[in-house]
């Protein structure tokens, strides 16, 4: 058996091959469960015990030389198979072009900066949760039972709670920050809200808001305007212009609609602004004093005042975009425009 051992290492020690195939035919003939070298662990059992020893290291030795051989000639065909796939490569060719990188949505980018314009003036940032109870989003913010936005049509309601609906705007994160907060508060709420409208270039059943909040004793109209001019200018440029016609939100008295002077035509009078010159952007007045009331507020004391902006509106007068469902397609020909923005 050491005779067909040395024979076996001599034939590993001087083999050669000339094609990647042999490889493969050289390790079933040594290392199968058939090879030769298997044979040989197999007849193992017959040596006698005084020679086990001897046998059983010259077939070790055997079996690891016939591994390291097969590893070789894999690795000399792996190495000439790269260098050939290294020849063929035209280095001529332009390069893989590197992956585009991403981009803020242009909500996103307007939203920041508004956030950033109201933290320049003290305002802090505060959030809630978009499934608000009857409470908070209607019945604190002084809406009547009877109100049109409390209708079907108007507002998602919870199926298995109608006590509980999509919020359908950020003062319902106002009323838990006047229930658990004392003032002087001074607060802006940015989020998503829903209301059930139909789909179409100028309204969307799901938008963002950004609603703001300032509650302290001895606040005036006048607070709230200039507020808002300094909001104005800082947004759309030092030349903004800003009008207050009176309106009704029944959570403020009194209250008005917001106008900018057109960023497109600068007031002459264009399409975007249906040639009146002002554009309206949001909603506003002095907090009511039941409001104050239902949230645990001395209104005797303190007074105040809100604010609420549709982020989307702002966002498409900023970059003169005209269809708001370009917003929410994830269209990336749309979104690639604001990677510099």
């Amino acid at each position: 058996m050491i005779e067909k051992i040395n024979s076996l290492l001599v034939e590993v020690e001087t083999a050669v091959i000339t094609t990647k195939e042999q490889v493969e035919d050289i390790r079933i003939k040594w290392l199968s469960k058939k090879g030769e070298v298997s044979a040989l662990f197999d007849d193992f059992k017959t040596v006698p015990n005084e020679l086990k020893k001897e046998v059983g290291q010259k077939l070790n030795e055997l079996k690891t030389k016939a591994q390291e051989k097969i590893n070789l000639f894999k690795e000399q065909f792996d190495a000439s198979s790269n260098a050939t796939e290294s020849k063929s490569i035209d280095l001529t060719l332009p390069a893989t072009p590197l992956l585009q990188n991403g981009s803020r949505h242009p909500l996103s980018l307007v939203k920041n900066e508004i956030i950033e314009i109201f933290n320049r003036i003290g305002f802090t940032v505060s959030d809630g949760r978009e499934i608000e109870d009857d409470w908070h989003n209607f019945s604190a913010l002084n809406t009547p039972e009877n109100h049109p936005a409390r209708d079907m049509q108007d507002t998602f309601y919870v199926s298995l709670n109608p006590e509980m609906v999509l919020r359908t705007q950020t003062s319902s994160v106002q009323v838990h920050i006047m229930e658990n907060q004392k003032p002087p508060i001074r607060t802006i709420s940015p989020g998503r809200v829903y209301r059930n409208e139909a789909i179409s270039a100028r309204a969307h059943c799901q938008f963002h808001q950004v609603e703001g909040l300032y509650i302290d004793e001895k606040v005036s109209f006048a607070d709230l305007k200039q507020t808002l001019l300094y909001f104005a200018k800082e947004m759309f440029g030092a030349e903004t212009k800003i009008r207050l016609r009176p309106s009704y939100f029944p959570f403020t008295e009194p209250s008005a609609e917001m106008d900018i002077s057109c960023t497109i035509c600068k007031g002459s009078g264009c399409n975007i602004c249906k040639h009146s010159g002002w554009v309206e952007i949001l909603g506003c007045g002095m907090v009511d004093p039941q409001v104050l009331l239902n949230c645990g507020i001395d209104a005797t004391k303190y007074n105040g005042f809100a604010f609420g902006m549709g982020i989307e509106r702002i966002t498409m007068l900023k970059y003169q975009i005209k269809d708001l469902r370009l917003f929410f397609e994830n269209d990336v020909r749309f979104l690639k425009q604001f990677t510099s923005a």
